[in-house]
Formats: C-alpha cells, sequence, structure tokens
C-alpha cells in the first residue's frame, strides 16, 4: 500500500487540488443556497490543503501539515459563523438564499 502512495507524484495531487478548487469555485458562483456556498467554501479549503500537504511530502518538511491545521480551525469556525447567520436568516425569512442575504440591515 505505501508502495502505491509513493508511486503517485505530485502532479497528481496538484491536479487533484486544482479540480477539486474549481469545483468549490463554481459551486460559490453558481449556487444561490447558503448551504450549499458553504458546503463549496470548505470544498476549496480541502484542496488547499491537499496542496499544502502534497508540497509538504514532496519537500520533507512539515510546515505545511501545521498550516493545514489552522485552515483547519480557521474552516470551522466560518462553517460556524456561517451556519449560525443561516439559521438566524432562516428564521426571519423561511429561507436561505442568498437574495435573502440583501435584506439583512445592521
Amino acid at each position: 500500500m505505501l508502495s502505491i502512495i509513493n508511486q503517485i507524484s505530485i502532479n497528481h495531487f496538484i491536479a487533484l487540488s486544482m479540480i477539486l478548487f474549481v469545483i468549490g469555485m463554481v459551486g460559490v458562483l453558481v449556487r444561490r443556497n447558503v448551504i450549499v456556498i458553504l458546503m463549496s467554501i470548505e470544498l476549496m479549503l480541502n484542496a488547499v490543503n491537499l496542496s499544502f500537504v502534497a508540497f509538504a511530502r514532496y519537500f520533507g518538511d512539515a510546515n505545511g501539515q501545521v498550516i493545514v491545521f489552522f485552515v483547519m480551525a480557521i474552516a470551522a469556525a466560518e462553517a460556524a459563523i456561517g451556519l449560525a447567520i443561516a439559521v438566524a436568516v432562516f428564521r426571519k425569512f423561511n429561507g436561505v438564499e442568498i437574495k435573502l442575504f440583501e435584506n439583512l440591515k445592521g
């Protein structure tokens, strides 16, 4: 199993990371549901994490893996705040479409 993983080059990881990032970006730009947009942002962050881990493995340095932990912490905070705002909007407008956020006033 380890020999199979060693046969995968960094180009494969980068290509997979780019594909995941583009899928997430399309989800953010095209979809109107806030929950789907949050999931797309998570997909983009995971694509970046994959790149960090791939480069850390390629260069034999653990700094990329440390950065991944920070990105995961920020992603968790982003998801918690985003979902809390989505719940608040759902309670007020009975929907979580992005156009409903235009009606919010500070």
